[in-house]
């Protein structure tokens, strides 16, 4: 009888050693770009409250329900139990590492310069929208409306492709100080000093180290220097800021504008077609409930170098099949 128990017993603790094990821990936000059904559990498909993502709506992204996953497990606000399973179908992530995990042979691989057409995200924050979520943050505690990033796009990163393309070549001990209570401790970035006075102006977040993350999850796979990948991004990123789609958003602080409206602009900017690389994804305030753009994703094919232009990377990009959010408010400086 004992044995019999004891076999059970282990059975049934490996059973739900497997079932933990099954969830993968992921990060970033996910986006939605439909109504979908939000389900406290993936194979009953039981529902509390009838929840549904909003179209446009970025939430918290927990983890995935396997190596490749089927199902995101998502923070919803709100709702009771507010961690909800939805199909990842159902929208898209940003800043994260949802996708499916690369193949062997490609894992931990860094971007060859030169390869036949490689690929990133080039990553985009409108600061005043993601303080409203972060007012703790130093770079969101020292905001002002004369300050750079209160009229201007700010640098998120520029990330080597597939999703999944992480630490390359990166140590055990870098890897686990990698979330943002332990920035501080990754090594520093290497710049000269007229390459780290404009980061630290296009990047508010390098008042929380966020530099040294980009460079160990993103960076260590671009296959060039930490001069060169930020150097590389700093010059993207002034074409953006110098372009009619930072005047669109300037022009219209306070006030809405659509996903359709800004791919225009980017086809006026930077040849026509150049929307059709860019998705848009959007915050909520917790306090007021309002609808924030808080990033633009740009698709970006091609080798990346001092002499590279913005358009001509966004155009050899594949186009990006949804727009993302819809429309939301321009964010102003300052906590609304």
């Amino acid at each position: 009888m004992r044995t019999g128990f004891a076999f059970l017993l282990a059975a049934a603790v490996t059973a739900l050693a497997g079932t933990a094990r099954a969830d993968v821990k992921m990060s970033g936000s996910f986006v939605a770009d439909a109504a979908c059904p939000a389900t406290q559990a993936i194979k009953s498909g039981k529902n509390p409250g009838n929840i549904s993502t909003a179209a446009g709506q970025s939430y918290q992204l927990l983890a995935g329900n396997k190596d490749e996953p089927t199902h995101y497990l998502i923070l919803v606000p709100g709702a009771d139990p507010d961690r909800r399973w939805v199909k990842i179908g159902c929208g898209h992530v940003t800043g994260g590492s949802a996708a499916a995990t690369p193949a062997p042979a490609e894992q931990n691989k860094p971007a060859q310069p030169g390869s036949d057409k490689p690929e990133y995200v080039f990553a985009l924050s409108w600061q005043p929208a993601f303080c409203e979520t972060k007012s703790s943050k130093p770079e969101c505690q020292a905001q002002s409306k004369a300050g750079f990033d209160a009229t201007h796009f700010t640098l998120h990163g520029l990330w080597p492709q597939p999703n999944g393309n992480f630490y390359c070549q990166v140590s055990a001990s870098d890897k686990a100080n990698d979330n943002p209570a332990h920035w501080q401790d990754l090594p520093k970035v290497d710049l000269d000093a007229s390459t780290r006075a404009e980061l630290d102006q296009v990047m508010p977040g390098t008042a929380s180290k966020l530099e040294r993350h980009e460079w160990i999850k993103h960076g260590t796979c671009y296959g060039k220097s930490q001069q060169e990948y930020f150097s590389d991004a700093l010059n993207l990123m002034r074409a953006v800021n110098a372009s009619p789609v930072r005047d669109l958003f300037t022009k219209h602080i306070g006030k809405q504008l659509t996903s359709d409206q800004i791919r225009n602009a980017f086809d006026s900017a930077f040849g026509a077609g150049a929307g059709n690389r860019v998705r848009v994804s959007c915050l909520v305030d917790p306090s007021s409930g309002r609808r924030m753009i808080g990033e633009l994703t740009l698709g970006l094919s091609g080798t990346i170098g001092p002499d590279s232009t913005l358009g001509s990377l966004m155009l050899a990009a594949a186009p990006t099949s949804k727009a993302g959010c819809p429309k939301g408010t321009v964010d102003p400086t300052g906590f609304q």
